[in-house]
């Protein structure tokens, strides 16, 4: 029996690393999911351990090399954004990679800002004050607070472009990570901003590749195309752009729920950005409005509070289905929202939408009623997020996918808030993969504009 031609995709979300293999025709074939520690950096700050996830990405390419089931044809990597690795000259990691909740000192981010006031920054560079999670501030922070690793640098490789340096040894940068309210890009000039060639900082950062670009390698005994990497958000986006021709919107639930519109020419308001409203650049290199709240961290710093209270499994809220008794009281209007967000920045749009400064469980007679209500607020953030996106566009076709869809109260609300709009949930928890797997099957050869 001829061995399956695949393309193995690495999916490195903040909580799961996701692995998948697909074939020829892009059916998934097989998944793996893994949680690995995290570690320290320098600062006794968790962040993901690259050693123990670089030794399980080739571990798993050396498996499929070794299985007789499979021949490798190619390889992409999606992942989480706002964070680099930076690399000597010997190719080797010079620190650990830092956390994007990782706090950076007021003193540097005010010396930023008075060099390259925030109100003009922010709009030129579509970016939100958003701290390490503008990772182009990580750069800032590296060459004023460690000056000693920044002047070590050969090259600040963006995330996913890292995972795929281990097996090409080519250093490039592409559109999805430059884009992703990294501060680094200017959206009307097409181009690094000026603060980056002011700073130096543009010397590191390698040479701009389509996000389609791939780099033939020899794996498994042969030659294998290995992708550059793709943003995470950014490739979900990209699974739904190579299919789907009508305009459309996607929310792309997980740890971040972020909703995407490809379809605006609406420029940023700085009302926009202080509600955590930005630009990304597609796989073509155009901005993408996009609007995002930390829905995933947010419902599992929560459902860990009512699980204590009600003294109740991790998973138990997986075996509850809607009651409709809690779900009419909330669309009738007889409940009342005292939902309040922890890990969520307190935006104009956060104190819009609820009362107070905290939410308390314990308030609730039971798991499920807490439970619902801890859904309702996370549906009024989604729905306010969502719209946010849209703009002034005139687009009433949303595509939703992650890990969301399979809450079946989610899904109710949502259809209850959003009931002038054509939704699809899409039972395909693998969207970012699959537009890894896309692109990379595509060979796009797009050129950053």
């Amino acid at each position: 029996m001829m061995p399956l031609q695949v393309i193995a995709i690495f999916d490195i979300g903040k909580t799961n690393k996701k692995f998948f293999l697909f074939d020829e025709h892009m059916n998934e074939i097989k998944q793996e999911y893994n949680k690995i520690p995290l570690t320290e950096d320098e600062d006794g700050f968790e962040c993901d351990d690259l050693d123990a996830l670089t030794n399980w990405i080739k571990s798993t390419i050396d498996g499929i090399c070794k299985s007789p089931d499979y021949k490798l044809k190619g390889i992409n990597f999606s992942t989480y954004g706002a964070s680099f690795v930076h690399i000597g000259e010997d190719g080797r990691p010079l620190t650990p990679l830092y956390n994007y909740l990782k706090e950076i000192p007021n003193e540097i981010i005010d010396e930023f800002y008075r060099s390259y006031p925030a109100e003009k920054n922010n709009l030129e560079t579509a970016s939100p004050s958003l701290g390490m999670l503008n990772s182009g501030l990580q750069l800032y922070w590296l060459k004023k607070n460690k000056p000693e690793i920044f002047e070590k640098i050969r090259y600040s490789l963006h995330f996913p472009q890292y995972l795929s340096y281990l097996f090409t040894g080519k250093a490039v940068s592409e559109p999805t990570s430059i884009g992703c309210h990294t501060r680094l890009w200017d959206f009307e000039k097409g181009e690094y901003h000026q603060w980056v060639k002011q700073e130096g900082i543009d010397g590191i950062l390698p040479e701009i590749v389509p996000t389609g670009k791939s780099f033939v390698s020899q794996l498994c005994g042969h030659d294998v195309q290995v992708g550059v990497g793709i943003h995470d958000s950014s490739s979900a986006l990209a699974s739904y752009l190579v299919r789907i021709k009508e305009p459309f919107l996607l929310i792309s639930t997980g740890t971040w729920s972020i909703s995407l519109n490809p379809f605006t020419q609406d420029p940023l308001t700085q009302e926009e950005l202080q509600d955590d409203c930005l630009n990304f650049l597609s796989i073509e290199g155009n901005p993408v409005k996009a609007s995002r709240f930390f829905m995933g961290y947010e419902f599992n710093y929560q459902i860990d509070r009512i699980n204590k209270h009600f003294n109740k499994p991790d998973k138990y809220y997986k075996s509850l289905a809607a009651d409709q008794s809690i779900l009419g009281q909330i669309k009738e209007g007889k409940a009342k929202c005292t939902f309040y967000p922890k890990h969520i920045a307190a935006t104009p749009l956060v104190q819009s939408l609820f009362e107070g400064n905290e939410w308390k469980p314990e308030e609730f007679g039971s798991y499920e009623e807490a439970y619902h209500h801890l859904i309702w607020g996370v549906t009024l953030l989604q729905v306010a997020s969502l719209k946010l996106a849209q703009g002034s566009s005139e687009i009433s076709k949303v595509f939703i996918d992650g890990g969301f869809v399979h809450n079946e109260v989610f899904m109710d609300l949502l259809q209850h808030y959003l009931s002038g709009y054509e939704l699809e949930f899409s039972d395909f928890p693998l969207g970012s993969a699959y537009g890894a797997a896309l692109v990379l099957e595509q060979k796009s050869k797009v050129e950053v504009k």
